[in-house]
């Protein structure tokens, strides 16, 4: 009687391999969180219009004698007509910590074109704001607790950042307070 060797692998031995490479796709899922990845990305696309928006508020306002957009429903339109930019960009829908899932323009009391928001001081305006809501944990998190993260744009400190408050929409500067706020570049 002749015994043939065959060769391969055992169930129990590809069951084994199986449970190890699941395990791993898992620990590697948790580790990479595509969740808040996704939300970062968004951030930094929300930080990159925020400052495109408010160069182009600047820019508009240098060719107008210094008066900054007016703050309305359409100010971006008004970039817009004006040549600053080409199209209104639209602000992705998101789900902030404590939040839920809701537009963007959600966080503007007024002036929200295109779900980024705007305000100015009193007119004839010579400050402005354009600011959006920051969504990833990563940002928040930058803030002190129970306060929010926002892209913003002022043209009282000529440049964006990341302004953290209790959550209400930001002032413009020198216009309301900044009790309990904070810049972080």
């Amino acid at each position: 009687m002749s015994f043939k060797l065959k060769k391969g692998f055992t169930l129990i031995e590809l069951l084994i391999v199986i449970a190890i490479l699941g395990t791993l796709a898992v620990v590697v899922l948790i580790a990479l969180n595509p969740v808040q990845q996704l939300a970062r990305t968004r951030d930094a696309g929300r930080r990159s219009t925020v400052s495109q928006l408010g160069h182009a508020v600047e820019a508009r306002a240098t060719g107008n004698n210094g008066v900054y957009v007016t703050a309305a429903a359409a100010w971006v339109t008004g970039l817009v007509n004006a040549g600053e930019i080409a199209s209104v960009p639209q602000n992705p829908t998101y789900s902030a910590p404590g939040v839920g899932s809701h537009p963007q323009g959600a966080d503007c009391s007024v002036n929200a074109e295109g779900d980024f928001c705007y305000s100015t001081s009193a007119a004839p305006a010579s400050r402005a704001i354009v600011f959006a809501r920051l969504e990833s944990a990563a940002e928040n998190e930058k803030c002190g607790a129970s306060q929010a993260a926002w892209a913003v744009y002022s043209t009282a400190n000529s440049g964006a950042g990341i302004f953290c408050n209790d959550g209400s929409a930001p002032a413009v500067p020198g216009v309301g307070g900044y009790t309990g706020s904070t810049w972080i570049q």
